[in-house]
């Protein structure tokens, strides 16, 4: 490992710090280094707020240290007015020397700016030092940017035999099938916290009648999606409740309307109903969505090629009948098992390369 690769390192372990808080933003890590020691060091801490260059410059203790000194920062300074103003004129105006830049943003108000802007201050810049990592780390800031879309993750439990949820009775109670062991169901709850956004379907919130928020995780509640094209979830349903903010894709109104936490999104279900909805969910700020529907919502969103990541359960239980898994196909990034349940997680090769 280079001198270079080394702090740029530390950059990316500091911007993981952010996750699940700067949302749309990108999660970013910047160290100030002076004679091979770091004498400075932030990260992008929350939406709006200062950005990782400010806060490892407000971190210095001798402020008469920076000048001269060296700047490692996982992504390409912005070089905008925002939120808040471009680190870039701030670099510049604090006399940095050289900056080290692991990934050029792919933001097109940014997107080589910032690097222009350093380079005719005379400052020396770097880049491309762990780049592979640095877009791993920020995949659905990257997707959101290039793809006009979310980073879709998919999540289901199935049984040993394929089925992912028990055969429903008409007239019985409305509640979950549990498939998942108590540490996945922990688990997915940490997942939840840390993305922007949950969806199902209209037989999903009525059969299960979900919360889908963090109840077994510290973290913020995801903003609940729905597609419901008749308006037939019930209004006491749990997932209109007022603990997360939720969106329903429906065309039972005319216009975009309000109830308590819920907005109610006047949409047509004739055709291409998922991109239409990904493209709103970017309009309004939502780069991650993770899809826990049942297998009709799945699998539609497999067919049309809408996803970048799929994490499926297996668990030994059988059901012998019920609703079939989805069908699905992708490159296996990993397989964990433990005595009861296996976690498959595959991912899209086609939708991010």
């Amino acid at each position: 490992m280079t001198t270079d690769e080394k702090f740029m390192h530390r950059c990316l372990q500091l911007s993981l710090l952010g996750k699940g808080h700067v949302s749309p933003n990108p999660m970013v890590g910047a160290v100030i280094v002076r004679e091979g020691e770091i004498i400075g060091e932030g990260y992008h801490r929350q939406y709006g707020g200062p950005h990782a260059e400010v806060n490892a410059f407000e971190s210095v203790k001798d402020k008469g240290q920076i000048a001269g000194s060296d700047m490692y920062v996982s992504l390409e300074p912005c070089s905008h007015f925002g939120k808040t103003p471009p680190c870039a004129n701030r670099i510049i105006h604090e006399k940095i020397k050289r900056v080290i830049i692991a990934v050029i943003d792919p933001n097109p108000q940014v997107a080589g700016r910032g690097i222009r802007l350093l380079q005719a201050a005379g400052i020396e810049v770097v880049v491309n030092i762990l780049e592979k990592e640095a877009k791993e780390l920020n995949k659905e800031f990257f997707v959101y940017q290039t793809l006009k879309r979310p980073y879709i993750y998919l999540k289901w439990a199935q049984t040993k035999d394929n089925f992912i949820d028990k055969k429903r009775i008409p007239g019985q109670v409305s509640e979950p099938t549990i498939i998942s062991t108590d540490f996945h169901k922990i688990l997915v709850h940490k997942f939840r916290a840390e993305v922007s956004s949950i969806m199902v379907g209209t037989n999903t919130a009525i059969n299960d009648n979900p919360y889908l928020t963090t109840r077994l995780w510290a973290g913020k509640n995801p903003t609940r999606i729905v597609i419901d094209r008749s308006g037939r979830i019930p209004p006491n349903s749990n997932i209109t409740n007022n603990q997360a903010n939720t969106l329903i894709y429906t065309e039972a109104v005319a216009s975009e309307q309000q109830s308590g936490s819920t907005t109610y999104i006047p949409i047509g279900f004739e055709e291409d109903l998922l991109p239409k909805i990904v493209r709103d969910l970017r309009v309004r700020k939502i780069n991650s969505l993770l899809v826990e529907g049942g297998r009709h919502l799945l699998q539609s969103f497999i067919d049309g090629g809408l996803w970048d990541e799929a994490f499926i359960e297996i668990t030994e239980k059988e059901f012998f009948e019920g609703t079939s898994a989805p069908v699905i196909h992708g490159e296996i990034k990993g397989n964990e098992k433990d005595n009861s349940s296996s976690i498959i997680h595959l991912k899209n090769i086609i939708s991010t390369n």
